[in-house]
């Protein structure tokens, strides 16, 4: 394994561990992890994926929505599959409305959907088959997006709107 690779994956368990507890001290963080190098400790912290607080002469450290966001992302693109790719009968749509002044949030967005399977069929309607929606609606809870992104769950489309999932699949 390459140095990039495993300091990732170093990475992605620190915010993997972060993400279930509200806060950890900076000692108990460590024992529990058995971090040996505070390297990548201190990479995610400056890059913001990290919040480190101080309380009590003690160091606490807190995953942001930065670090979620990131999480979500690697467990995407990780060859792991998250859920299962058969189908259920039941389409998860999306509607994503961000306005201009958030496109940095939208363009991860709309990157995370592609890399979850949805096929965008007008420019804030996305759709998929596979049972994302769980990823999606903690996503949309962690970036505090309230009426800026609906997902829906239906068991039946209009032909039209499935043929037009179908070309748009296509190309």
């Amino acid at each position: 394994m390459d140095k990039k690779a495993k300091k990732s994956g170093v990475q992605k368990s620190i915010l993997r561990f972060l993400a279930e507890r509200p806060a950890i001290s900076l000692p108990e963080l460590k024992s529990k992890m058995d971090i040996s190098s505070t390297r990548c400790l201190k990479n995610l912290i400056e890059s913001g994926q990290v919040e480190l607080r101080h309380s009590d002469n003690q160091k606490y450290l807190k995953i942001t929505k930065k670090g979620r966001a990131k999480l979500n992302s690697l467990n995407l693109e990780s060859g792991e599959a998250l859920v299962s790719i058969n189908w259920d009968g039941l389409w998860r749509i999306v509607i994503l409305d961000l306005p201009e002044s958030r496109k940095n949030e939208r363009e991860a967005l709309r990157y995370l959907l592609k890399k979850a399977g949805f096929t965008c069929l007008k420019n804030t309607v996305w759709i998929s088959p596979f049972p994302y929606e769980h990823l999606f609606t903690n996503i949309k809870k962690d970036l505090g997006l309230g009426t800026e992104m609906m997902i829906l769950v239906a068991d039946k489309l209009d032909p039209e709107t499935k043929l037009a999932f179908l070309n748009a699949v296509k190309k």
